[in-house]
């Protein structure tokens, strides 16, 4: 028996998985176990190009102004679902759980799309969100993935101060979010292929508004890769 093995069976007697509330394993990492983490669980084979979501011979029924998209996990992958057990306690400030998503995104292996992009961007976040959260969890990934694809990291896209929370909001709100939610920043770009990162792919209604301004700001293509989908 390994030494960690030894000391997290010593540890087991006073502490559990933070996730699943069983005893802490070899593979455990900031409170959670191994068998939380494997909850990190790619997307179903058969999936559409552009929507990421399995819908047979079907034309894509989602609205989209990218030509490729897709996500690393599903976001209720795992038992418990781990995607909507971190997102939210990451943005409450859980930075653990914040450093090992990240390390796990950098490891990802990534489409092959995605090595196509000239340079990659994230999906705002309202600026007093940023400023009270102190860090933006969709510009750490996108970082993250440009380091990964070697290619430069620009914030194109800012988000409009009253554009409120798309989480807190029913599907039929977060659809009508307007497209002037979303806006391009500085100088209209000039062609090339921009990869947009999210953290969480739900509607889509965030991305399509991002999309739309960084195409309408002159992009030659958008493709979208995030963290999770929402199915």
């Amino acid at each position: 028996m390994s030494l960690k093995v030894e000391r997290l069976r010593l540890a087991g007697a006073f502490l559990l998985c933070r996730g699943c509330l069983g005893p802490l394993d070899d593979g455990a990492e900031a409170g959670l176990c191994g068998r939380c983490w494997s909850g990190l669980r790619p997307l179903a084979e058969g999936r559409c190009p552009r929507c990421a979501l399995v819908h047979g011979e079907e034309a894509c029924p989602e609205a989209t102004a990218w030509s490729l998209g897709d996500a690393l996990w599903d976001y209720h992958g795992g038992r418990p679902p781990l995607g909507a057990l971190l997102l939210p306690a990451i943005k409450a400030g859980e930075t653990g759980w914040r450093r090992a998503l990240l390390a796990r995104a950098a490891a990802a292996p990534l489409p092959d799309w995605a090595g196509e992009a000239d340079l990659v961007t994230a999906a705002p976040t309202a600026f007093h969100r940023r400023l009270v959260r102190g860090f933006d969890l969709a510009e750490d990934a996108a970082q993250a993935l440009a380091r990964k694809l070697d290619r430069p990291f620009r914030p194109l896209l800012a988000k409009a101060w009253h554009s409120g929370r798309q989480a807190a909001r029913t599907e039929s709100q977060r659809r009508r979010l307007p497209r002037k939610a979303v806006a391009l920043r500085g100088e209209r770009l000039a062609g090339g292929t921009v990869l947009l990162v999210d953290d969480v792919w739900t509607t889509g209604t965030t991305l399509l508004r991002c999309a739309q301004a960084l195409r309408d700001g002159g992009a030659g293509d958008v493709r979208v890769l995030t963290l999770f989908r929402a199915l």
